[in-house]
């Protein structure tokens, strides 16, 4: 990085859900400059805003409400500010989850379900190649047999946004399958995530955050 070039500032949402520790190193890896904390005015000003998510989905959004999480990704998306969610953290994006048969209301940025994975073996645990979307930015310079990280027993497994207005670009979905198809990723605007975790999938995933923090 040269002297004229000024690292982004890139906070982690800590709201008491996901391994912070190894977002923030890996985010650090990649040149960001990286802050783990839920005080809303830093969280605001950051050129971008991780949240992480590990466990279920009802406690996770219970404790972003709780943290005003979900204000800050909302006043932020308003603003066309950069948010990426990982995990957890791209579930509770969605409009609702259901686990264990109770339904948990999600962020609703995003129609869909997140609901159990249909496949011969739950978890979905280890490394999984994705069929990127087509000009998909997040994954640019990665190879189709790219391999990244999943760790998760429930998902998007299907698809249903439509846009009536020809102006917007539609979102950019990235899928993987286990058993049957399901979201591993999605861009779409100033709001991107991943079901599978960056920061633990080495090279590839060193790579999508350096080009994440490449559009802040």
């Amino acid at each position: 990085m040269s002297a004229a070039q000024t690292a982004k500032k890139v906070v982690v949402f800590d709201y008491g859900f996901g391994n912070v520790r190894s977002a923030e190193r890996a985010l650090a890896r990649v040149g960001a400059d990286v802050e783990i904390t839920r005080d809303f005015d830093r969280a605001m000003n950051a050129d971008g805003l991780l949240v992480p998510g590990v466990g279920a989905f009802s406690a996770c959004m219970q404790g972003l409400k709780e943290a005003r999480g979900d204000w800050v990704i909302g006043r932020r998306l308003s603003g066309g500010r950069p948010v990426m969610g990982i995990c957890v953290g791209m579930q509770i994006l969605f409009e609702r989850g259901i686990e264990h048969g109770v339904e948990t209301e999600g962020l609703d940025e995003w129609p869909g379900t997140v609901e159990p994975l249909k496949a011969p073996v739950v978890p979905h645990m280890g490394w999984n190649t994705v069929d990127a979307a087509a000009d998909s930015e997040l994954f640019a310079g990665l190879d189709a047999d790219a391999r990244y990280y999943f760790v998760h027993s429930y998902g998007v497994r299907e698809w249903n946004l439509e846009l009536h207005n020809p102006r917007i670009s539609p979102p950019k979905v990235t899928w993987a399958t286990h058993g049957e198809p399901f979201v591993a990723a999605v861009e779409n605007g100033a709001l991107w995530a991943t079901q599978f975790h960056p920061e633990k999938s080495g090279d590839a995933g060193a790579q999508l955050l350096t080009n994440w923090i490449g559009t802040l």
